[in-house]
């Protein structure tokens, strides 16, 4: 089937695949240490700039935006095929649900945190997900600090809200799931038709709760210009790096520099929303960030 495929866009290129090519050229010739870091910077830059929107439609609206989007934009790019077998639709369904709620909970927890502390707390599923089942001792140690680092924020700083600390827990917890469920879809699909798919079920669990929250609000022009400028520096930009990135490096390798997203949010937040975090918190934010980064280079090779 992948032979026919290429065979046809030989004899008759489609935009699609010139698209991709090129794109596939361009980061070609960039390190994948770069695209990594890239990615994190547009990822959290678009955090920032979901933020602002909260006035004019909520998070529910911001998340209905930036989800709808990413999804119209890969469902164009890919152009999935909707002939799968019940187990892979099973999959791709199950990865869109936990993508769409991971998304709603990390933008409820936005709204009531910084973004260096939300990205902080969040990034407790996935260190969660490199330390599960580990009996080797250096792992005890990164978990031991990861939770000196949550208490040093907590202890910070008294102002922190309890409730976004819960949904930033959520969201965590849903990205531990998106780690384990996202690695099955990479078995049952090819190239990006599946994060294209499940991108789209995750735009059909947020948007009702958008449209519900934010009614009319979402139609204005210039909310509708910055929900595409979420969409492609949270969703599209930052997805497609990794991807990339991901031909090129171990995912181990990935893993370590990715450990450096809780410390680029908490300078982005500092930079664009003015969020300045005590001390003791940049000290928390460094120890997740060195717990996760131990973590996964103390992981096993993968086979």
């Amino acid at each position: 089937m992948a032979t026919t495929n290429v065979d046809r866009t030989k004899r008759d290129p489609s935009p699609r695949f010139s698209l991709t090519a090129s794109a596939g050229r361009a980061f070609g010739a960039i390190p994948p240490t770069a695209l990594v870091l890239v990615g994190i910077v547009s990822v959290q830059v678009g955090s920032a700039l979901a933020k602002h929107l909260f006035s004019a439609v909520g998070s529910f609206g911001t998340v209905a935006l930036r989800l709808f989007f990413a999804a119209a934009v890969l469902m164009l790019l890919w152009r999935p095929s909707l002939r799968m077998n019940r187990r892979t639709w099973t999959v791709v369904l199950s990865y869109g649900v936990i993508l769409g709620l991971m998304n709603l909970c990390f933008y409820l927890a936005l709204a009531r945190l910084p973004l260096g502390i939300a990205v902080t707390i969040e990034f407790l599923g996935p260190l969660a997900v490199a330390l599960a089942g580990s009996r080797r001792w250096p792992d005890a140690f990164w978990a031991v600090l990861a939770a000196g680092g949550v208490v040093l924020l907590m202890e910070g700083r008294g102002d922190l809200n309890l409730v976004g600390l819960l949904f930033a827990l959520a969201a965590g917890t849903c990205w531990g799931l998106y780690i384990l469920v996202g690695a099955a879809l990479g078995r049952h699909t090819t190239e990006g038709n599946g994060l294209a798919l499940g991108m789209a079920v995750a735009a059909l669990v947020a948007v009702p709760f958008g449209v519900a929250d934010s009614g009319t609000a979402l139609i204005k022009p210039w909310v509708l210009v910055a929900g595409l400028g979420v969409a492609l520096m949270s969703s599209v930009i930052p997805y497609s790096l990794d991807l990339e990135a991901l031909r090129k490096i171990p995912p181990r390798v990935f893993g370590i520099l990715m450990s450096l997203e809780p410390a680029m949010a908490a300078l982005i937040g500092l930079i664009v929303l003015q969020e300045s975090l005590h001390w003791s918190q940049w000290i928390a934010v460094l120890c997740v960030v060195a717990a996760s980064a131990g973590a996964t280079r103390g992981a096993r090779p993968d086979v």
